[in-house]
C-alpha cells in the first residue's frame, strides 16, 4: 500500500474547501454566521495569535463589536481595548490601513458627554493618527490628509506645529513603504505551509522572504528604533508560510540573541522543535544557545535527546556529547562516556578517531591516543580511512617506524580494490621522508599490486616519465610546464587505449557498457550495484557533425542536404536545425539504405554546391559569424550561367544578355521616352548622369569580379541612386542562389 502524503497540497485544499476551512477566516466566519458565539471564541482562542493575517482580525474585531454592541459604556471599553490588541500584532502590517482607519472612526464615534470627555477623544484620536501616519502602509497618504483635516478642524494655531513635527517622520514612513512594497509584491500571501520542495515557485518565496527580511532588519530609514517590533512581526508572518524551514527559524532564533533577548530566543528554539522535531540541526543549534549562557542541564538534555535508542543513535550524536562533556564536565567524564559508547552497535571508527584526537590535541597525552587507535585498528582494519588517520597521528609524532609497519599490516590484509589509498599514501610518505631505493621498492611494489585492477596488465608495470614528475613534484610546484605535463598525460591515456577496439555494433544497438576497469568489490556482484558505467575504450574526440550510428557526413553532402529544399528555404533551415547531425545518405531506416538525395545532387547549381560545401564546420548551436563571412570572402566561387539569365522577356528587343551595368539599372539599352516636354537642359543634365553612373559601374564592376552576381551589391547600389531607374525602367531580380535573372521595364 503507497504511503499517503500528508503534505499533499491538492488534497488538502479539496477538504478544506469541503469543510469550509480553507483558512481559519472562511471557519471562524462560517461560526460567525449561524451565531454560534462558543465556538467562535475557541477558534479565535487556537488561530489567532498563530495567524497574523489582517483579514481574519477584522473578523476578530467585527465579532467583539457585534458581542459588545449593546452593553453601552462598557462594551465600548472593552472593544477599545480590543483594537488595541489588534494592532500590538497587526498594526505593522503594510495592509493594516483599514484596521487604523476603522480603529479612528471608532474613537470618533464614542460619546462624551462632558469638556473632560471631549478632551480625551481628541487626544486618544490625535495619538491613533500620529502611530498610522508613522507606519508604512498602503493607505499611509490618505490617513496623512485625514490627519490634516483632523488638526485643522481642532485648532489651525495647533495644527501647525504638531504638522510640522510629524511632517519628517510621515516622509520618512512613506520612503519606507515604496521600498517595503517592492518586496511584498513578490510575496505569494496564498501559499501553503509545506516543507521545502525542489519547484520553482517555492524557492522564489524563500527568496522573496529572504529579501523582505533583510531589508526589515538593514532598513536604514528605521522608524521604530525603540524596539523591534517590525522585525519580530516579519518573522511571525513568514513563519507562517515557512513553517517548516529550518533556516527561517534558525535565522530569527540568532536574531533574537544578537538583539539581546536570550528568554525570546529559547521560546523561538522551542516552537522550532515543536514543528520541526526531528531535526537535528536544531536541536544542536538550541543545545549550543543553552551552553553558551550557562545552562548547562538544558544542554545536557537536549544532547541526550539526541542520543536517543542506542539502535537509532547516531555516530555524530556519539562524537557531540563526548566533546560537550569534555568541555563542561572534564576528561574523565568524556572518558567514561567513550568506553559506553565504543559498545554502542552504531559506534563506528569516527568515534575512536575523534575521541584519540581530543586526547592527543587536548588533553595532550599521545599515549592515551596511541591506545585508542590501537584498540581500534582491531576492529576496523579494513576501513582504508581509519588507517589513514592512524598514519597522520603517527606522523605527527615522527614514528616513521610504525608509519611503515601501519602500512605493511594494512595492505597485507586489505582488499586489492580497497588498498588504492593507502598505497597512494605508502608512495607518497616515502617519496617524502625515504630514501631513493625505498622509494622506488615502494612505487614498484604498487604497481605490481595494483595491476591487476585495471587492464593494462603489464604496460602498468612499466615506468613513465609521469613517475619520474610525481616523485619530483611538491604540492603545487612541478618539474615541468603545465603543457608539458597536459602533453605526458594524454600521450598516456593513448598509450592505454591504443590497442582497444571500438565495438561498432554496441554502438549503433545502443547498448550499455560498464567500465571494466573500475570492478566491483569483492564478494559483491556488478549487477546487484546496479550502476551503469560508461566504456571510456569508446572515448573519441568530439566532432559535431558525428551523430549516433552514422559516419561523418563531407561538407559536400551537407550541401546537398541544405540545397534539397530550394523551393522552401525555411523547410530547409527548420529541418537542418532539428537534426543536425543526421546524414541521410548513410542513415539506416528499417535496415534499407537511402539514397533519396542522389536526383537533389543533379539538380543542385554548381556554385550552390561549391559554396555550401566551403562553408566552415561549426561547433555549438550557431557559428561565428565574422569566421563564416571571412571564409566566404576568401573563397572564389564558380560562377555558372543559365539560360534563365540570359533570357529576356518577349516585350524586350532580342539582344545580348545584358552587362553588369545593365544589372545595376543602367539606362544605356534603354530607349529613351518621346516627351514633347523634354528639353536640352534635361538631356544635358540625363548624360552628365548616365557618365557619373558609368563611371561608378566601372569601379563596382572590377571590385566586385569574384561575385559577379551579388545581388546584395545590386540592391544596395539601386537604395543608393535612389530614383534615377524610376525614369528609365526597373529591374526585377529572381532568387540570388539560384542565379536565376528576370528583367522587365515599365
Amino acid at each position: 500500500m503507497a504511503a499517503v502524503d500528508k503534505y499533499n497540497v491538492e488534497s488538502a485544499e479539496i477538504l478544506a474547501n469541503n469543510a469550509l476551512a480553507k483558512y481559519w477566516r472562511q471557519y471562524v466566519e462560517a461560526q460567525m454566521g449561524v451565531n454560534n458565539d462558543d465556538a467562535t471564541k475557541q477558534i479565535f482562542s487556537r488561530c489567532l495569535l498563530n495567524c497574523l493575517h489582517v483579514p481574519l482580525w477584522r473578523c476578530y474585531i467585527r465579532f467583539i463589536r457585534k458581542v459588545n454592541d449593546r452593553k453601552g459604556v462598557e462594551g465600548q471599553e472593552e472593544t477599545r481595548k480590543a483594537f488595541d490588541f489588534m494592532l500590538s500584532y497587526v498594526g505593522a502590517d503594510i495592509a493594516s490601513g483599514p484596521v487604523w482607519m476603522e480603529y479612528i472612526a471608532f474613537l470618533k464615534s464614542m460619546p462624551a458627554a462632558n469638556t473632560q470627555e471631549e478632551t480625551q477623544r481628541m487626544t486618544a484620536v490625535r495619538k491613533a493618527y500620529q502611530k498610522a501616519v508613522v507606519t508604512p502602509t498602503h493607505h499611509i497618504e490618505q490617513l496623512w490628509r485625514d490627519y490634516e483635516n483632523f488638526e485643522n478642524s481642532v485648532s489651525r494655531q495647533l495644527a501647525k506645529g504638531l504638522l510640522s513635527e510629524y511632517q519628517p517622520k510621515y516622509n520618512s514612513a512613506r520612503a519606507v513603504y515604496r521600498e517595503l512594497k517592492k518586496y511584498v509584491d513578490e510575496i505569494d500571501w496564498n501559499m501553503l505551509a509545506i516543507p521545502p520542495t525542489d519547484s520553482c515557485k517555492d524557492q522564489m518565496q524563500w527568496v522573496a522572504w529572504k529579501r523582505l527580511l533583510a531589508f526589515e532588519k538593514g532598513n536604514p530609514q528605521r522608524i521604530d528604533s525603540a524596539s523591534n517590533k517590525r522585525i519580530i512581526f516579519s518573522y511571525e508572518q513568514c513563519l507562517m508560510y515557512l513553517y517548516h524551514y529550518p533556516d527561517i527559524w534558525y535565522d530569527y532564533a540568532t536574531w533574537q540573541a544578537k538583539s539581546g533577548s536570550m528568554d525570546a530566543a529559547v521560546k523561538v528554539f522551542q516552537r522550532a522543535l515543536k514543528a520541526l522535531p526531528e531535526s537535528e540541526m536544531l536541536k544542536y543549534a538550541y543545545a549550543e544557545l543553552e551552553e553558551s549562557r550557562g545552562s548547562l542541564q538544558s544542554a545536557k538534555k537536549l544532547y541526550e535527546s539526541l542520543l536517543g535508542d542506542a539502535a537509532e543513535t547516531t555516530t555524530l550524536a556519539h562524537i557531540q556529547f563526548i566533546r560537550f562533556l569534555r568541555r563542561n564536565e572534564g576528561v574523565e567524564a568524556a572518558r567514561k562516556y567513550f568506553l559506553d559508547a565504543r559498545k554502542s552497535p552504531s559506534c563506528t571508527y569516527h568515534v575512536y578517531v575523534a575521541y584519540a584526537l581530543m586526547a592527543f590535541c587536548l588533553d595532550k597525552d599521545p599515549k592515551v591516543a596511541h591506545n585508542v587507535f590501537e584498540a581500534g585498528l582491531k576492529q576496523f582494519m579494513h576501513e582504508p580511512v581509519y588507517i589513514l588517520e592512524y598514519a597522520d597521528f603517527l606522523s605527527c609524532l615522527n614514528d616513521d617506524r610504525n608509519i611503515r609497519a601501519l602500512f605493511e599490516r594494512a595492505l597485507s590484509s586489505l582488499p586489492q580494490e580497497e588498498s588504492i589509498e593507502v598505497w597512494k599514501r605508502f608512495t607518497q610518505f616515502e617519496k617524502t621522508y625515504g630514501d631513493l631505493a625505498s622509494m622506488l621498492k615502494v612505487e614498484q611494489r604498487r604497481k605490481e599490486a595494483l595491476s591487476g585492477t585495471s587492464e593494462e596488465g603489464a604496460s602498468a608495470l612499466e615506468t613513465s616519465l609521469l613517475d619520474l614528475i610525481s616523485r619530483y613534484s611538491f604540492k603545487d610546484l612541478w618539474p615541468c610546464s603545465s603543457k608539458d605535463l597536459d602533453h605526458l598525460s594524454r600521450q598516456e591515456w593513448l598509450s592505454k587505449n591504443i590497442g582497444k577496439k571500438v565495438d561498432k555494433s554496441a554502438l549503433s544497438n545502443g547498448s550499455a557498457m560498464t567500465d571494466k576497469s573500475t570492478s566491483a568489490p569483492s564478494g559483491v556482484s556488478t549487477a546487484s550495484l546496479k550502476v551503469l558505467r560508461p566504456d571510456t575504450s569508446q572515448m573519441v574526440i568530439y566532432d559535431p557533425r558525428q551523430h549516433h550510428g552514422t559516419t561523418v557526413p563531407s561538407n559536400t553532402t551537407t550541401a546537398i542536404l541544405a540545397a534539397s529544399n530550394l523551393s522552401n528555404p525555411m523547410a530547409t533551415v527548420v529541418g537542418a536545425a532539428s537534426n543536425p547531425l543526421s546524414n541521410p545518405t548513410v542513415s539506416m531506416v528499417d535496415g534499407v539504405s537511402s539514397n533519396a538525395f542522389d536526383e537533389v545532387l543533379k539538380a543542385t547549381p554548381p556554385s550552390l554546391s561549391a559554396f555550401l560545401a566551403g562553408l566552415p564546420s561549426i561547433e555549438g548551436p550557431a557559428p561565428n559569424v565574422d569566421i563564416v563571412l571571412s571564409i566566404c570572402l576568401q573563397n572564389d566561387y564558380p560562377t555558372v550561367q543559365t539560360k534563365k539569365a540570359t533570357s529576356l522577356p518577349s516585350q524586350r528587343t532580342a539582344g545580348p544578355a545584358p552587362s553588369t551595368s545593365d544589372l545595376s539599372g543602367s539606362s544605356k539599352s534603354h530607349p529613351i521616352p518621346s516627351n514633347s516636354s523634354f528639353r536640352p537642359r534635361d538631356r544635358q543634365l540625363g548624360k552628365r548622369k548616365d557618365q557619373e553612373r558609368q563611371e561608378e559601374e566601372e569601379s563596382t564592376t572590377v571590385q566586385s569580379q569574384p561575385l559577379q552576381r551579388d545581388a546584395f551589391r545590386i540592391r544596395q547600389m539601386q537604395k543608393a541612386r535612389g530614383g534615377s531607374a524610376s525614369q528609365t525602367g526597373s529591374v526585377s531580380y529572381g532568387s540570388a542562389l539560384s542565379g536565376d535573372l528576370s528583367g522587365s521595364t515599365c
